[in-house]
Order: C-alpha cells, then sequence, then structure tokens
C-alpha cells in the first residue's frame, strides 16, 4: 500500500510539539499544509476551514511563521473539531452522514450567512479548483481576504 505508507501522522495523534514541528517545516500556507495528507493525516478541506476558524488564524497565514500559542490553538481546534465531528457521525447511517457533518460546520459551506460566533458574514475565497470560507472578524481582524479568480477577472 503505497499510498498509505506516504501519509503523515493521524491528525488526533500528534502532541502540540510534534504539530510545531511539522509545521514549521513547511513553506506553505497553514490552509494547504492543513489539508496535505503527507504532512499530517485527515484533515479535509471542510475540517480545515472549522480548524482555523476555531484556532482564530487566517487561512494565509504561513504555517512556519506560526507562534508557539498559535500552534496551541491548531492543536487543540484540530482535537476539538475532529473529536466533535466523529462523536456526531457514530451511529449515523450513510444516507444521513453527510447532512450530520454539515450540521456541525460553522464556516464551511456558509458563505453569505453569519458567523454563529460574532454575527459577520462568512466569505469565501475561491482558488484553482478550490475555496474555503472564513469568518473576517473571528479570523482576519475584518479584513476580508482576495479572492483570487476574482482578482484576475477585474484586472
Amino acid at each position: 500500500m503505497p499510498g498509505i505508507a506516504r501519509l503523515g501522522p493521524d491528525a488526533l495523534s500528534v502532541d502540540v510539539e510534534q504539530l510545531g514541528e511539522l509545521l514549521h517545516a513547511e513553506r506553505s500556507q497553514i490552509k494547504k499544509v492543513l489539508t496535505e495528507q503527507t504532512v499530517i493525516a485527515g484533515i479535509g478541506n471542510a475540517y480545515s476551514d472549522e480548524i482555523l476558524h476555531a484556532a482564530r488564524l487566517s487561512p494565509f497565514k504561513l504555517a512556519a511563521k506560526l507562534t508557539g500559542k498559535e500552534v496551541a490553538r491548531v492543536h487543540d481546534a484540530i482535537g476539538r473539531v475532529l473529536t466533535d465531528a466523529v462523536s456526531r457521525s457514530v451511529g449515523q447511517k450513510a444516507a444521513t452522514l453527510k447532512g450530520e457533518k454539515r450540521s456541525g460546520l460553522i464556516v464551511h459551506g456558509r458563505t453569505g450567512l453569519p458567523c454563529p460566533v460574532c454575527g459577520d458574514t462568512v466569505h469565501e475565497v475561491s482558488f484553482a479548483d478550490k475555496s474555503f470560507q472564513y469568518c473576517p472578524t473571528c479570523q482576519t481582524e475584518g479584513r476580508e481576504l482576495a479572492d483570487r479568480r476574482l482578482s484576475k477577472l477585474l484586472r
């Protein structure tokens, strides 16, 4: 199973020091690093949005530049978000699993809706074939992040 051999450690198995080492070794934005399965396994697009919201971090922040406190917030958020997701999915039938996942999301898939934490509008940034959602008040000190697809159209 060569694909499995390339996976990083399970997201729920790393301690805060290991997470710091993994993140500080990467030169990419934290959003990309969290979803890179060879770095840390088990976090996809939706849950990375949720983790970054819970950690109150911009998706564009460079992983290598996170402070010790920020790494600790990410570690705590990973534990809370993924443990909650697992608990909500236990006993769910396949037909209801996706709906149950959506019901627990605070920012992912909620573009244009109010953030349940602060009431600001959830925004979306699109790039290549992906997008992410975030709350400007909770994550970027009120700054709106540039949507790269839209920015290219406006030039």
